[in-house]
């Protein structure tokens, strides 16, 4: 019906407006950016899309060809007015934009590669809008802070340059993590796995262990190159003007629910989820933080991956339960905001590469948890013997986890299959 695909433009619309939570209580908003100009943009395109998914839906069959072949058109359509508007009033709605062209695991493929457009090609400011900036910002004219600055605009051919200077480094090319070279390569020079467990590993060791979050992780400012010694991928994080300084309590609470989510341990879940202010949406809240439905929660979010089931209900649900998540993201801390930014930004690249929720990912995170808590334990004690005994631990939770990806990989090779195969190879079967 009308109203399924209203409920998914609603989500979208509103999600312009929700998410600029994340730069605002991080003070990462332009208070300009919400004027009444930009509001009554927001409002208007919100209205419009509205009315477009109530009458063009309306006397069409639900789940007929007919109903999915306009859905679809009525989804363009909403998402070029969607990228519209965010060019139209840039700002948080560029980033908010850039938030949304990512989440392929969630919206519409419409929407998605309508929005991004936003990773390399947004609005670019005018340099009277970047002196403002640097006047209001630090007190200072531009030219106080350049001895020589020469404000001819870069053209696209200059850009290429400072580009192949950064990136090439003389001898190898990076390209955007969702580049169609990267998948093209994947089976000779670039595995995709190896991309993502290497993303996922600098991520943990920001998140768990250092508490310094480059939290604008979109496909525009991942690159993948190879290594011209090793010939193994690396990863080139570009646009460093938004991280997150984690405190220590928030990240040691945060590691304590990653390892409870790991290892399925509900009660915990519970305790650390309230810690960091879900209160009675702790169910909610750690559905949110994996991408995965709460049944998958309960079962092990590492014994899986995510079906193609479990995906349509999380899509369901993101529009059904739009109310809670808005309540959820009142009351966690400010951090978590730009956390729930970045995980959404990786999960969308996962879900590019078709490496999305695999165990391995879950493995590398857990290892950053238990390194980051021992060595806050022991930075809080002064007894030899006691950090030894911590040191002990650590090794033989890392022991554990290496074990269980052992035993993961075996299954996955299918290994029962393969011996079977050889026994008959060895002794056919008699004509």
């Amino acid at each position: 019906m009308a109203r399924k695909a209203l409920k998914l433009a609603s989500w979208t619309s509103m999600a312009l407006a929700a998410s600029g939570i994340y730069f605002y209580s991080n003070k990462y908003l332009d208070p300009n950016d919400f004027g009444a100009v930009r509001v009554g943009r927001a409002v208007a395109t919100t209205a419009v899309i509205s009315y477009d998914y109530l009458t063009s839906l309306k006397s069409v069959p639900y789940g007929s060809e007919e109903y999915l072949q306009l859905r679809s058109k009525v989804h363009l359509r909403s998402a070029r007015r969607l990228c519209e508007l965010c060019c139209a009033n840039r700002g948080t709605f560029i980033k908010v934009g850039q938030h949304l062209g990512a989440l392929d695991y969630l919206l519409p493929e419409e929407y998605t590669s309508t929005l991004k457009v936003l990773h390399s090609q947004a609005p670019q400011s005018s340099m009277q809008e970047i002196r403002q900036v640097i006047r209001e910002d630090l007190g200072k004219e531009i030219h106080d802070l350049f001895q020589s600055f020469d404000d001819t605009p870069l053209g696209t051919a200059s850009l290429a340059q400072v580009h192949k200077a950064v990136l090439h480094d003389g001898r190898t090319v990076a390209v955007k993590v969702q580049h169609p070279k990267v998948r093209a390569q994947s089976s000779k020079d670039i595995l995709l796995m190896e991309i993502s467990r290497h993303l996922g590993k600098m991520y943990s060791e920001m998140i768990f262990v250092n508490g310094f979050v480059h939290c604008d992780p979109h496909p525009g400012n991942v690159l993948v190159r190879k290594h011209p010694g090793t010939g193994k991928a690396e990863i080139v994080l570009l646009d460093h003007g938004l991280y997150q300084m984690l405190t220590e309590e928030f990240r040691l609470n945060y590691c304590h629910l990653w390892q409870s989510l790991i290892w399925t341990d509900m009660k915990r879940v519970k305790e650390y989820s309230q810690r960091l202010g879900a209160g009675d949406l702790y169910p909610l809240f750690a559905c949110m933080l994996t991408a995965r439905s709460w049944d998958s929660v309960n079962r092990g979010i590492s014994q899986a991956p995510v079906t193609a089931t479990e995906d349509l209900e999380i899509r369901n649900n993101a529009a059904n339960y739009l109310p809670q998540i808005s309540h959820l993201l009142n009351h966690v801390p400010r951090q978590m905001l730009l956390i729930l930014k970045t995980n959404d930004l990786l999960r969308g690249i996962e879900a590019a590469l078709g490496t999305r929720a695999s165990a391995s990912s879950f493995l590398n995170m857990s290892r950053c948890c238990i390194r980051a808590l021992a060595e806050h334990k022991k930075k809080n004690t002064c007894s030899f013997f006691r950090r030894t005994q911590i040191s002990f631990s650590e090794a033989f939770n890392l022991w554990q986890i290496n074990l269980h990806e052992l035993i993961l990989r075996v299954k996955g090779l299918k290994l029962a299959d393969r011996v079977l195969a050889l026994i008959c190879w060895l002794f056919p079967a008699p004509l």
